[in-house]
């Protein structure tokens, strides 16, 4: 039985296709809404007109909708963000057996988190609040009951291909949901079993929201604690008013890395920088900074500009390990960039002013910046370069002046205090889609668009659906005191605030090669911020020294994402890309240690929004 269902028949593949067009225009029409919104809200505010009822709970409940839908979608792509890459070490008999079993109980985490939302709509409709415009607010709350049965269905039909097949999966799910109902309170051997299925699971590559979601669950119902609180964490998470930022900035990244504009970016930079004896390692880490910040991503940007990137290096004399090793880690000070989507995830999470997280992050950004050129520059390269031409190069600037000015769309709003950050989010969303489809033309509305809209809710669903039942669990942990008594045990161990951070780094360092960052963050900016809060660290020098830690775990075995992806797209072994690397990570642990004692570095412009 093969893993993945397959549509048998032409009639099942036409309607499989339609179904699916159908998601992704659904998820489009209200990625679109959310982008245009606050636009209209912020032009009539402007004019001193009469603006859009409940404008903003709108917007926030949108983003309810896409983390549903865009979960659904990442679940049928089969690319929900996994706790465990453990999997895929495995031969392919026992690998399809253990994609079997971690999928079974995703199934069973998915009908719990059903029950639970049908059991928090429930609760929430005779209160019989209104949205705007007469419409109420649970039909909005129950997707959340509704987008879950609808992913585990569709991690059911993942692992089980014939009818009879599914059957008896659903039957398996539909048994512990109505268990879920009738036992108010799981007894403890019960208990115990499922603890160890749910961190098999992780460690067998599970989808990351169910393992989250199955140990809160787990939790509560062995608490006796109504699971419809698991739901309304999620709820109240993903409609916190500054949360449809993420989509938004991610949605114009997508824009500009879809399009044409890598290659505009790159060929600026080249004439500008390129007569400079190492003029081609700036051009690599300023493009690919750049790339980084308004994707998010640094593995987007190899993708995007990789193929571009390498042969440039190569034509102006590096050979081929330093050159494979730079356009790995060029990427990376970006993640400290506005509006870099981990600082903005970061912002969320951990309830820090995403404004300060931005300016803050911004020095940090520049000093890996130049510790990666530096190490770089002393790779062994016999480098040639082409003479300035200053007519190219102000013909190069002026064809990327469009992307170039994207980044100051969204600060210069943002920073004067002129929009809002969801406001400033939507205005850069919607610069992108301007300048790529109706300036340059380079995607087309019919085909190119809607395809870049369901890549863009595909991540962040998956980002989201994790952020949601995260809170549950934190939730719980918080209500039985874990965080406070890792503090106090942390204060009577460790006295000095410098030996916590130190700790901390090597906690971080650690998690972050066995985690990819958006997961981390969720987990762990949590647990953190009251060791901060206990050793007197401002919040946004925290933030910023935690993904500064992130940023390298890109780099670090065994989930290194820009190893993988390095390795993928240059088709080279995981172990060459590795060394081609490895002499970097020491330049920048420097940096992070600079970041972690040098205070100031992340507060010395927050200091001055004051």
């Amino acid at each position: 039985m093969e893993i993945g269902r397959q549509a048998g028949t032409p009639l099942e593949a036409a309607g499989s296709a339609f179904g699916q067009r159908l998601e992704d225009r659904a998820l489009m029409l209200v990625l679109a809404a959310m982008a245009l919104l606050p636009v209209v809200e912020m032009s009539a505010r402007w004019w001193s007109l009469a603006g859009i009822e409940g404008e903003s709970a709108i917007v926030q409940h949108l983003g309810l909708v896409v983390a549903m839908l865009g979960g659904a979608i990442a679940a049928r792509e089969h690319r929900l963000l996994s706790a465990s890459a453990l999997n895929a070490t495995l031969p392919a008999h026992l690998r399809a057996i253990a994609t079997r079993c971690t999928m079974a109980v995703a199934a069973v985490v998915c009908a719990l988190l059903a029950v639970s939302g049908a059991q928090f709509v429930a609760a929430e409709r005779p209160a019989g609040k209104l949205l705007a415009y007469g419409l109420p607010v649970w039909c909005l709350q129950a997707v959340i009951p509704i987008g879950f049965a609808w992913i585990g269905w569709r991690i059911v039909a993942s692992i089980a291909q014939r009818p009879r097949d599914q059957a008896a999966a659903l039957a398996l799910v539909a048994a512990f949901a109505a268990l879920s109902i009738g036992m108010p309170m799981l007894p403890s051997p019960a208990f115990g079993a499922g603890m160890v299925a749910v961190i098999a699971s992780a460690l067998f590559g599970a989808p990351l929201f169910a393992v989250l979601a199955g140990a809160a669950l787990l939790l509560f119902w062995q608490a006796g604690l109504p699971l419809a609180a698991i739901a309304l964490d999620h709820y109240r998470m993903v409609v916190n008013p500054t949360l449809p930022a993420i989509p938004l900035f991610t949605l114009a990244g997508y824009f500009i890395a879809e399009s044409r504009a890598p290659e505009r970016l790159l060929l600026t930079f080249r004439a500008w920088f390129g007569a400079f004896r190492r003029g081609p390692i700036v051009v690599a880490v300023l493009a690919s900074s750049l790339m980084t910040c308004m994707t998010g991503a640094s593995g987007v940007t190899i993708l995007a500009l990789g193929g571009l990137l390498l042969p440039l290096l190569r034509r102006f004399g590096f050979a081929e390990r330093p050159a494979l090793g730079l356009v790995t880690a060029a990427g990376l000070p970006g993640v400290l960039l506005v509006p870099s989507l981990p600082i903005m995830l970061y912002a969320v999470v951990a309830g820090v002013d995403i404004r300060r997280m931005f300016a803050g992050a911004f020095l940090p950004a520049l000093l890996m910046a130049l510790l990666t050129i530096l190490w770089a520059a002393r790779q062994p390269a016999s480098v040639e370069v082409a003479a300035f031409d200053i007519r190219t190069a102000w013909a190069s600037l002026w064809a990327a002046k469009w992307e170039l000015a994207l980044p100051l769309v969204a600060v210069v709003p943002l920073f004067t205090g002129i929009t809002t950050p969801v406001e400033a989010a939507a205005l850069t969303a919607l610069y992108a889609f301007t300048i790529e489809t109706v300036v340059h033309r380079d995607l087309r509305l019919a085909t190119d668009v809607p395809r870049v809209f369901a890549e863009c809710g595909l991540l962040v669903g998956g980002i989201l659906l994790i952020l949601g039942v995260a809170l549950g669990l934190t939730s719980f942990l918080v209500d039985a005191q874990v965080p406070d008594r890792v503090t106090d045990w942390l204060q009577h161990t460790v006295s000095a605030s410098w030996v916590c951070l130190l700790a901390l780094n090597i906690l971080l360092l650690v998690a972050s090669s066995v985690m990819e960052i958006f997961s981390a963050i969720v987990v762990l900016a949590p647990l953190l911020a009251p060791i901060g809060r206990a050793y007197d660290i401002d919040p946004v020098h925290l933030g910023v020294v935690v993904l500064a830690n992130l940023e390298i775990g890109y780099l670090t075995p065994p989930v290194g994402i820009n190893l993988l992806v390095a390795s993928y797209r240059y088709r080279t072994p995981l172990l060459e890309v590795y060394r081609s690397v490895l002499s970097l990570v020491p330049w920048l642990i420097c940096g992070l240690l600079a970041i972690t004692y040098l205070p100031w570095l992340s507060l010395a412009l927050p200091k001055l929004m004051h």
